[in-house]
């Protein structure tokens, strides 16, 4: 007998309303599938056929399922690891790039350290032979010590700096200014490299490579923590804890369609966008501040990278040391008799005829910068990395609209799953990103802020208040810290001695400068961004006299009569007439 196709049909429709629910076949064979494929758990917990399940929570309706209380739970596992996997997919390469950059950078300044060391050494071999070889230890601890302050281990550019000066006055003494000296104690070394700073045998030049190195090595050392937080921030984005009621939602989303048998349907955008922006809204409050973050490290990769970067001030060490020497030789005579008087008077033999008394004259070594690879590596590696990271500047605003662009979405199709049934579209209002906006999500109830999410957040502050805010402190320790003689003034009136005792000011010897001289250095671009003290930094170990301050003959009694440098017209001009007096006679 031939069936009627009219009542074939009206027989399907009524079996479906009395069924109550959209199966498509009367067995779960399609659910058993997916939660086999998809690693869900075993598949005996999966019915064979439709039934009833009371002790359902998340995926309840009437009539017939193919879900089980035990099905559920395992929903919950799994839906939140396949949540926290489509993080790590999307931050996958960001984070790769911030860690390999990271270590492009760090080798790329271990180079520069080896090229520096090597320079400055060239130097010494050139200009100073007789105190060549044993400036090589010297030089290594100072560019040692700049590697560890880079690194976050070591002591500040200040200290490192005036360390090395502190070391290297003993050979400068014993070698040029005073050459022919024995084998002297070392208790007579220690006493020079302590009372250096006292003396200041080397004028403003230490000030002016604490000035030269702070800048572009802050920033390198800023960089590098910054890199390394950027990594540890994305660890914690991919690690992002959900909330009971996220999961609930999630897997109301992505698995109660499986219970009516329908494996292939997507959940509706607008209703995605909603779990999701409920289930990220305190990582979506990462957004200002990772702007901040990826802003911060453009303008640090660009002070490493520019003209008064991280190479040029490398380089400039050996420069700066040569003319430190050169004015300590200047003011030889003078630097001897206060060591004589501090130090006192150590054993003399005359030694090889290498150190005549030529070796006292200043003279400018003949040498030339060595042939240094220059940073145009590290500067387009710096454009390219920047031009990448920064269409990451959005990352988290638009993480939870990233996830909902993945398989979730429905591809060309008229219906989509609401989380109760299938519908042609989403009715309900989609909220915004972040914590606030969620007080009317319809999806998911959302407590309040996420420790954790604050720990990331304080980390990102952490790295813009290294930036803006580290050297206020720093600046008001240099402005009270060793101005001796011969700080702040021209390079060619340094430790003049023509102010004396009358005139408000001292010699060498009791480091007050007076006050008619001017102690702060040009103004910097950076300087105006408070990475450097708005003043030059000064030494420790020296005062700053007030405008109105004289010298304490108490002071010079106790210490000795400092004496007074001459300027180097003076020496000139000395040098000149005494020559011609020597030709007249």
């Amino acid at each position: 007998m031939e069936m009627n196709p009219k009542r074939v049909l009206l027989l399907l429709f009524l079996l479906s309303c009395f069924s109550g629910v959209h199966l498509r076949s009367p067995s779960c064979h399609e659910v058993r599938t997916a939660f086999q494929l998809r690693q869900i758990g075993p598949l005996k917990f999966v019915p064979d056929f439709p039934g009833t399940d009371g002790d359902l929570q998340i995926c309840m309706h009437k009539g017939p399922t193919c879900c089980t209380k035990r099905m559920e739970e395992r929903y919950q596992v799994v839906v939140r690891r396949e949540v926290l996997q489509s993080i790590q997919f999307l931050s996958f390469e960001l984070k790769y790039r911030i860690e390999k950059n990271g270590g492009a950078f760090q080798d790329a300044f271990k180079s520069l350290i080896h090229i520096a060391t090597n320079h400055t050494n060239f130097m010494f071999k050139t200009g100073y032979r007789t105190m060549a070889k044993e400036a090589t230890e010297v030089v290594k601890g100072l560019f040692t010590d700049i590697s560890l302050y880079v690194l976050d281990l070591g002591e500040s550019i200040e200290d490192v700096v005036l360390s090395f000066f502190d070391s290297l006055f003993p050979l400068v003494y014993n070698r040029l200014i005073h050459p022919g000296l024995s084998e002297v104690s070392l208790d007579y070394l220690e006493c020079l490299r302590l009372t250096r700073q006292d003396i200041n045998p080397f004028g403003s030049y230490p000030v002016k490579m604490v000035a030269e190195l702070s800048r572009p090595l802050q920033a390198m050392k800023t960089l590098l923590q910054a890199l390394n937080i950027g990594s540890e921030v994305i660890n914690m984005t991919e690690n992002v804890a959900f909330t009971r009621e996220c999961t609930r939602a999630l897997v109301k989303m992505e698995y109660c369609s499986h219970c009516h048998g329908l494996t292939l349907i997507k959940p509706c955008v607008a209703y995605c966008l909603n779990v999701m922006r409920g289930c990220l809204a305190n990582v979506a409050d990462i957004d200002t501040h990772w702007r901040d973050y990826i802003s911060n490290l453009d303008e640090l990769t660009s002070v490493i990278t520019g003209s008064r970067g991280v190479e040029q001030a490398l380089l400039r060490v050996a420069p700066l040391v040569n003319e430190a020497i050169l004015h300590a030789q200047l003011n030889g005579p003078e630097i001897s008799t206060t060591v004589s008087k501090v130090c006192g008077q150590p054993q003399e033999r005359a030694i090889a005829s290498l150190l005549d008394s030529t070796v006292r004259t200043p003279a400018t070594p003949d040498f030339k910068l060595q042939a240094v690879a220059q940073f145009a590596n590290l500067t387009q590696r710096r454009r390219d990395f920047m031009n990448y990271i920064r269409r990451f500047r959005t990352f988290y605003a638009s993480l939870a609209e990233q996830i909902c662009e993945g398989d979730i979405l429905p591809q060309d199709s008229s219906t989509c799953w609401s989380g109760d049934d299938v519908v042609e579209s989403y009715t309900n209002r989609v909220v915004g990103n972040g914590l606030k906006e969620q007080a009317n999500n319809p999806e998911v109830k959302v407590r309040g802020p996420d420790p954790m999410v604050k720990q990331v957040i304080d980390k990102l502050l952490y790295i813009n208040k290294m930036l803006h805010g580290k050297t206020t402190k720093q600046s008001a320790q240099w402005s009270s810290r060793e101005a001796g003689s011969g700080e702040g003034k021209g390079e060619d009136t340094e430790s003049s001695g023509e102010c004396d005792d009358e005139d408000g000011c001292t010699g060498s010897g009791s480091g007050e400068v007076g006050p008619q001289k001017n102690t702060h250095a040009p103004e910097d671009p950076w300087v105006k961004n408070k990475i450097l003290p708005a003043a030059a930094p000064t030494l420790k170990g020296a005062k700053m006299a007030a405008p109105s301050s004289t010298a304490s003959p108490t002071a010079s009694s106790e210490r000795g009569a400092a004496p007074r440098h001459l300027s180097l017209s003076s020496v000139t001009m000395g040098t000149a007439l005494a020559l011609l007096c020597h030709w007249l006679l």
